[in-house]
């Protein structure tokens, strides 16, 4: 069987506001053979997207690509013509983006987008491309094939968004498919659903495919072979097996490395006696929507959650996309209002909403979000934005605030320079460094981390989850760490508490978490953790469901 795409020498370009131009992919090579699926991993900015989006002839703004060749099924993409590669995209190549609910129209049905690629390329009757969509909806494992087409993106899961845009994807038949990190943003339990149907469908109709990724577990689940990126050059290529197991080359060892962190190792200082917890959260229940005569919201995503967290230790707490993680960080945090139940801070209970605590309140509790890109203010230099809290609760001012966000740059490992910066000059990395740096100014005792690793690579992740770890001996700082990533948890945490459907439904130490764990829907959470072994998928479909399991769901 011959190679379906074929690339030679590739350097892509791209040219900066200062009008200097900087070569990002510099003379790169790959083949992908017919029915073979390609990874292509390595750490934020090492060039994965931008040599996956090549194969569909596109770049990124003010990138181009400068030299060499892109084969697919024999045609070279670079020298086509935009009308051509207009007729290339979705018949011949397909694409399935990271976020499938920015692809998807909210004011069109999914039936309705899913067939847009047969109208707008005339390759069979509107009748026929909905009842080969339905045929797919069944094919990648989705509910109510024949009617969740009528349905509207808003009205389905996460997971079940992404199959569907597998499905736009796979209507045309096209003889390579693009996925650029389809599961990054799903929960472990969806994400083995997800790679289920994308495996089954792309072995029965033998497509070739390249599998953007930085997430090595996942990676070992799908992928024949495997390409290591580092700065736009291949570092090591080879079978799967072989680079997860017989690793050559040192960036490859590193990113394995990174992605088993070690094991939370709980402060060693032993406290003289009982004393009062810095959080206590009794009986807890927020939700959405109108009170109605008993107290509650019309619709629950707390439901009586209680738990307690003492000075200098870490809190995990896990579940799928829908058991009330965030909503109970929020809670806490008084952006989301509890309509039962109380939450006190070192004896003394809080005010139900930001608006109702004191700026000692305040200034005790900070939340650091999931996405620094939206958290941070994209017109205030990272100076600006560190000596905002620095004045507003401390009053500090003029050289003395400088000396400070100095400070506060050098805690979490950036250099000073940095404060003259915007945040988008900024990689995700030192994004998320700056949000934690600004909950630091406030010189907090408890912060809530909020899936502030989940849209890290594997390598920064584990960079920013030791710095969590170093602050907290240092400062004696205390944290809730909410997260679907089990691996995160048991890197940070001393204990981890299980949600399912709003409620608690286990808590224990995070050394018992992976042979301990009791609770039916806790030991499916956590087997549903993708491992670095390129037979556990296939494995664990070969596994009969325990009744237990399927008590859990």
């Amino acid at each position: 069987m011959g190679n379906v795409v074929e690339i030679r020498d590739l350097h892509v370009s791209a040219r900066t506001d200062s009008g200097r131009t900087v070569e990002i992919i510099k003379g790169v090579d790959l083949n992908v053979g017919a029915g073979e699926m390609v990874a292509l991993i390595g750490e934020s900015g090492s060039g994965k997207t931008t040599i996956a989006l090549t194969l569909l002839g596109h770049t990124r703004t003010g990138c181009s690509i400068r030299k060499g060749s892109v084969r697919v099924a024999g045609r070279d993409v670079v020298a086509m013509s935009g009308a051509e590669r207009r007729r290339l995209r979705g018949r011949q190549v397909a694409y399935v983006p990271q976020s499938a609910a920015a692809a998807f129209n909210p004011s069109q049905t999914i039936m309705d987008q899913v067939v847009e690629v047969a109208k707008i390329h005339q390759l069979m009757p509107m009748e026929e491309a909905r009842q080969k969509a339905i045929g797919l909806f069944r094919a990648l494992a989705l509910p109510d094939p024949e009617t969740i087409g009528l349905r509207y993106p808003h009205q389905v899961s996460g997971g079940q968004l992404q199959r569907l845009a597998a499905a736009m994807a796979l209507i045309a038949d096209p003889e390579v498919m693009v996925f650029d990190e389809p599961t990054t943003a799903l929960d472990v339990t969806t994400q083995i659903e997800v790679l289920r149907a994308f495996k089954s469908v792309m072995r029965e109709r033998g497509m070739a495919g390249v599998y953007v990724s930085h997430d090595l577990a996942v990676v070992a689940q799908i992928a024949d072979r495997i390409v290591v990126l580092k700065g736009g050059e291949v570092q090591e290529e080879g079978a799967t097996e072989q680079i997860v197991t017989a690793p050559k080359h040192g960036y490859t060892r590193a990113l394995i490395d990174a992605f088993h962190p070690r094991p939370h190792e709980a402060a060693a200082t032993e406290r003289p006696g009982p004393e009062t917890p810095v959080l206590e959260v009794t009986n807890l229940t927020a939700g959405y929507g109108a009170i109605g005569r008993d107290g509650r919201p019309e619709y629950l995503a707390l439901k009586d959650v209680s738990f307690r967290l003492e000075r200098g230790r870490s809190l995990g707490v896990i579940g799928e996309s829908g058991s009330g993680k965030s909503t109970l960080a929020r809670a806490i945090a008084g952006l989301l209002p509890p309509a039962i139940g109380q939450i006190r801070m070192d004896g003394v209970e809080l005010g139900r909403r930001t608006k109702d605590r004191s700026k000692e309140d305040l200034r005790k509790l900070q939340i650091v979000f999931q996405l620094a890109d939206t958290a941070l203010n994209p017109n205030r230099s990272v100076g600006a934005i560190l000596s905002r809290p620095l004045t507003f609760y401390h009053g500090t001012r003029g050289r003395e605030c400088e000396a400070e966000v100095d400070r506060l740059l050098d805690m979490v490992r950036l250099p000073k320079a940095l404060k003259h910066r915007l945040p988008p000059e900024l990689s995700g990395g030192q994004k998320q460094r700056v949000n934690f740096a600004r909950a630091l100014a406030a010189r907090p005792e408890l912060i809530l981390c909020d899936e502030i690793t989940s849209a890290l690579d594997t390598v920064v992740a584990a960079a920013i989850l030791d710095l969590l770890d170093e602050l907290q001996r240092e400062l004696g700082l205390t944290y809730v760490f909410v997260s679907h990533d089990l691996s995160t948890v048991e890197a940070v945490c001393d204990r981890v508490l299980v949600m399912y459907q709003g409620e608690k439904v286990e808590e224990m130490p995070t050394s018992r978490m992976k042979s301990g764990a009791e609770h039916p829907y806790s030991k499916l959470l956590i087997a549903s953790v993708p491992q670095l072994d390129t037979g556990w998928l296939d494995g664990l479909d070969r596994e009969r469901a325990s009744p237990g399991a399927e008590a859990g769901r």
